[in-house]
């Protein structure tokens, strides 16, 4: 098993994730400074829309792990359904509880060789389970844009004199070109393998370090590569265009978190409006250096959602978020995973891996 997913660095992980996220809590507590309201807003809550989070989290493990399986039986028979939805679940766990969600391809794979899929095989399913990702948000925000969606958003927002439309179209933009390099580097990937080649040997003259680090994007970009070619058929191709839809509901906890919170407090927001604000919340995330954005997540949500929520009922309306977010994976992961760490862990390339005595959740 990879040392990222040791039992011992994903529980000190988990550490930092719940510290850093009741810090962040206590700050919009303070902000919102009005406990009595709170209070009552917890007494008023409307459950139902809880209950909403509670099945909008289930697309972490539902959504993901079809995904996963779409793209899987393509370049392997049969992959097991279960197991799959496992990896997308576990995955997504993983994310919530490193840091950068660095956690998140080692333990989809993981749980897919628990669940006895051929390592190569599991690699190309979760990087192109990446690329469907691009592919939707590259795809699915300029058009919400060009049918006029979020509009009104112009209105709403002041960050160093931008509103929140325009700060959700540049992080469109930078969706946009992280698609473009990302089709550069599998489409043309002997180009990209010379540059990085002759900056190796160029910089490999003043450190060694650096040099082999080059050598190793060089074969990562490889073995991306390796990956489209698997895929490069008709079959292929719609088996990534199934996998490209599927990541709307895969990241549909990350997406309408907000609306469902806000709900459950008795707003009635635009729902369109709501879901572009927690696709450019989600898109900065991705960037915040703990654990599933813990601490940054609660700040930066509450800042961007001032517009929509009161400043006495953010606290509310963070713990709600959250929930649906990552605090219903977080705790059904860690149930899982305390049943492997009974059974034991392995490695992940080890052949132990995939046994039907290792097939058990």
């Amino acid at each position: 098993m990879s040392r990222l997913l040791t039992p011992k660095l994903l529980l000190r992980g988990f550490e930092v994730f719940v510290v850093a996220s009741l810090a962040g809590f206590g700050v919009t507590l303070l902000y919102g400074n009005d406990l009595p309201a709170f209070l009552a807003a917890l007494r008023r809550l409307h459950w139902i829309w809880v209950f909403a989070g509670l099945g909008l989290a289930s697309m972490d493990w539902i959504a993901g792990g079809l995904r996963l399986w779409v793209v899987a039986r393509h370049v392997y028979p049969n992959p097991p359904l279960k197991g799959m939805i496992l990896a997308g679940g576990m995955g997504a766990w993983a994310a919530y509880i490193t840091p950068l969600n660095s956690g998140a391809g080692p333990m989809t794979m993981y749980t897919m060789r628990r669940y006895g899929v051929p390592l190569p095989v599991a690699v190309t399913s979760t990087f192109m389970s990446f690329v469907a990702t691009i592919l939707f948000f590259a795809i699915a925000g300029p058009l919400a844009v060009v049918f006029g969606a979020g509009r009104s958003l112009g209105q709403r927002g002041n960050v160093l004199g931008l509103s929140l439309f325009d700060l959700f179209l540049g992080s469109l933009t930078i969706i946009a070109a992280i698609g473009i390099l990302m089709a550069v580097v599998l489409f043309f990937p002997r180009f990209v393998r010379d540059l990085i080649h002759r900056a190796a040997e160029a910089i490999g003259r003043r450190s060694r370090r650096v040099a082999a680090r080059l050598q190793k994007l060089q074969a990562g970009i490889d073995q991306a590569h390796e990956s489209v070619v698997a895929f490069n058929s008709l079959r292929g191709w719609l088996a990534l265009f199934w996998a490209t839809i599927l990541s709307g509901p895969s990241h549909a906890n990350k997406l309408l978190a907000g609306y469902v919170a806000l709900r459950a407090l008795g707003i009635h927001p635009n729902f369109v409006d709501i879901l572009l604000v927690q696709t450019l919340v989600m898109f900065l995330l991705y960037f915040a250096p703990t654990p599933g954005a813990s601490g940054v997540g609660e700040l930066l949500s509450a800042a961007v959602m001032s517009s929509y929520v009161p400043r006495e009922l953010t606290p509310i309306y963070i713990l709600i978020w959250r929930l649906t977010l990552s605090y219903f994976t977080i705790g059904f992961g860690f149930l899982v995973f305390s049943g492997w760490v009974r059974r034991g862990l392995q490695g992940v390339a080890e052949p132990g891996l995939g046994d039907p005595a290792g097939q058990e959740t």
